[in-house]
């Protein structure tokens, strides 16, 4: 996963309103978004080339999710797999603190990462990268491959609309968090970060929804929990594109 746009205990009917993309190589095999045969529980897609997964949520309404801290000079070639990261705490039952508490522990074993993991209590952010804790309050937030709300164009302008969404109507569905999802703008190379890859690579992951030849935007993503635990769970998935993307297909699942 690499862009979360999350309002959490802002808007009035819904606890938590989140939109994700997923972005990987289009060689990556994986599984759509569907219940773990193995851990019947989970729901989520699947990387079948790890078995881990970006982002999910229990029937129970445990949640996680994963972006990855883009920093090509640390790369470690033994690391663990991120991905496990979300499907340990997805197949678990530790309380979100004590979960974070032992990645916190051992999070040296891993590639650069960011987690959420949060159930019907509470929301926790953690990073390898600033190795605290954090307990989210109530707010609208942007996380991609960075710290949570670094200022990159692409967390701006998805917070903005995000926020829009959340105060244009009570009413708010997950056909409008996916529309926000496609937004292809390239920024500026004045407003690009730089993250350790070549001007090129900034212009290219610079967008919300991104396309290339051989890595884009697999999947968007909508997770809405109600203030009652109702739990509406969407995805888009799309076909590789260079420009235009062509969705592919889209799954609703609700959890009561």
């Amino acid at each position: 996963m690499c862009l979360i746009l999350f309002a959490y205990q802002v808007h009035p009917r819904y606890r938590l309103v989140l939109g994700a993309n997923r972005d990987e190589f289009y060689a990556r095999p994986t599984a759509p978004l569907e219940f773990w045969r193995d851990h019947p529980e989970v729901l989520a897609g699947r990387d079948l080339q790890q078995k881990g997964t970006w982002m999910g949520i229990t029937r129970g309404g445990r949640l996680a999710a994963l972006t990855n801290f883009r920093d090509p000079r640390a790369l470690k070639t033994s690391a663990l797999s991120r991905g496990q990261l979300v499907a340990d705490f997805l197949s678990g039952h530790a309380p979100p603190m004590d979960y974070m508490q032992a990645i916190a522990a051992t999070a040296d074993r891993y590639n650069g990462f960011n987690l959420i993991v949060g159930d019907a209590n509470d929301l926790l952010y953690f990073s390898s990268h600033g190795k605290v804790i954090r307990a989210l309050g109530p707010g609208i937030y942007g996380l991609s491959n960075h710290l949570l709300d670094t200022p990159w164009p692409k967390i701006e302008t998805g917070k903005q609309r995000l926020r829009g969404c959340i105060n244009s109507a009570q009413k708010i569905t997950p056909e409008a968090i996916l529309e926000l999802l496609q937004d292809q703008t390239l920024a500026s190379d004045d407003r690009l970060p730089a993250t350790g890859v070549d001007l090129a690579w900034e212009r290219v992951l610079s967008p919300i929804f991104i396309t290339s030849p051989d890595y884009g935007t697999r999947s968007s993503s909508v997770l809405m929990i109600a203030s009652d635990g109702h739990i509406r769970f969407s995805e888009r998935t799309w076909e590789p594109a260079r420009t235009a993307p062509r969705e592919q297909f889209t799954r609703y699942f609700e959890l009561c």
